[in-house]
């Protein structure tokens, strides 16, 4: 009796400890990040691993709206910001997901991947974000097609192996969460950084194909990668932000849709939906195509194209090292330098922080211009296709079944 006894008691102490271990570690371990986005953002050790290697903390130096800097003088925030909120952002959407609909068997390993993925995006975007891979590179490379997705993957998997020649195996701590999760982990975050090559999936199986929506949504455009950049963009430009992310967040369900599982949200966001893309048409308006920007950043290209034969700034996207150094701080070096070779995209530079920007002359149709110097786009972020068809919605009354609203039903 006293040994059955002792049993008993060793397994209730044992059972409080599990329980008292694992409320210590959730509130030890979550290392907290004050953001005036998001409000406080709770990261797990792993995240806060990825956040302190040198390839993460290069994303500090690098703009987030490139040469708007030079037109809004609040548009000073940086990509490690941003990519802290979109891990944010992911992280709330897929614990969403898992709490509300726990027969898609969402794990804390998807979350987590999920969440890495979110954090590591914008891994591979060079000085002055979007400027770098599409105006840069394509006149300094003609011959390489470089978008910095594919350098995002890249400084991932220079990243991952660092931290294993520093004691620190990202696969095998993801793997502890869940042992028996099928799928490769960093190949799964790979492909939500890049996409999956046409439909296909090799990180997580295609019951799981919903978590593929969540940072760069291919289907609609409806992602976290856009909630976070809108909200701040907004936030740091004085620019009203209509769209209400945290509804979204809160509404989304997966659903079944022709056979496949799908992100849906409430019939009743549809207006919600479309200040989105209303938000990001005021934005590309006032600020990303803005004439002025555009100026700035036509000279800032011409200098870094002046540049590029003793810098050798184009040829670093082949090797992670020396990407990983390069940053905005390529303006200074060139602005401040003494080398005479260096003197032409210096001039440049000089006129653009002394104000002598090249004159806008107007704007005209393409096909009107003998020579088209820059070409500014406006879309709904999918180029000639209406993200809107590949939206799927559901009811109060049957939150299982996926329908399309036509556009004829918005009421404006």
């Amino acid at each position: 009796t006293t040994k059955v006894t002792g049993e008993i008691i060793h397994l209730i102490v044992s059972k409080y400890l599990l329980c008292f271990q694992s409320v210590f570690k959730e509130c030890v371990l979550l290392q907290v990040f004050h953001d005036p986005i998001h409000g406080h953002m709770e990261f797990d050790p792993i995240l806060v691993k990825i956040i302190d290697t040198p390839q993460f903390q290069r994303l500090r130096n690098l703009k987030q709206l490139g040469g708007v800097y030079f037109v809004y003088p609040g548009a000073s925030h940086n990509r490690f910001e941003h990519s802290l909120g979109v891990a944010h952002l992911a992280g709330q959407l897929v614990q969403n997901l898992k709490e509300k609909q726990p027969e898609l068997k969402i794990d804390d390993r998807d979350v987590r991947c999920v969440e890495i993925a979110g954090l590591c995006h914008d891994l591979g975007h060079g000085p002055f974000s979007h400027m770098f891979d599409g105006m840069f590179i394509p006149k300094a490379r003609p011959d390489r097609q470089w978008k910095h997705e594919e350098a995002s993957v890249k400084m991932f998997e220079h990243m991952v192996q660092k931290l294993k020649d520093n004691g620190f195996d990202l696969l095998s701590e993801l793997k502890k969460l869940n042992e028996t999760n099928v799928g490769d982990d960093l190949e799964f975050i790979k492909e939500m950084i890049n996409g999956p090559e046409k439909g296909h999936y090799k990180g997580r199986p295609s019951n799981k194909s919903f978590l593929y929506e969540i940072i760069s949504n291919k289907r609609n455009g409806l992602d976290v990668d856009k909630f976070d950049y809108f909200a701040r963009d907004c936030h740091h430009l004085g620019i009203k932000n209509s769209f209400d992310h945290r509804r979204f967040l809160h509404f989304a369900r997966v659903c079944d849709v022709d056979g496949q599982l799908q992100i849906c949200t409430r019939d009743k966001e549809l207006s919600n939906i479309y200040e989105m893309f209303h938000t990001r048409s005021c934005l590309h308006r006032k600020a990303y195509q803005h004439k002025t920007n555009k100026i700035i950043e036509l000279m800032i290209t011409e200098a870094l194209l002046k540049a590029d034969p003793i810098l050798k700034i184009s040829k670093k996207i082949d090797d992670m090292d020396q990407y990983c150094k390069l940053s905005d701080c390529i303006f200074e070096e060139i602005l401040y330098s003494s080398r005479n070779d260096l003197k032409e995209a210096r001039e440049i530079l000089e006129k653009v922080v002394s104000r002598e920007l090249y004159r806008y002359l107007g704007k005209t149709k393409k096909e009107e211009m003998p020579k088209v110097t820059e070409i500014s786009a406006f879309d709904f972020g999918m180029k000639e296709k209406n993200p809107m068809e590949n939206l799927h919605f559901y009811s109060k009354s049957d939150k299982t079944k996926a329908f399309k609203i036509p556009s004829a039903q918005v009421r404006t």
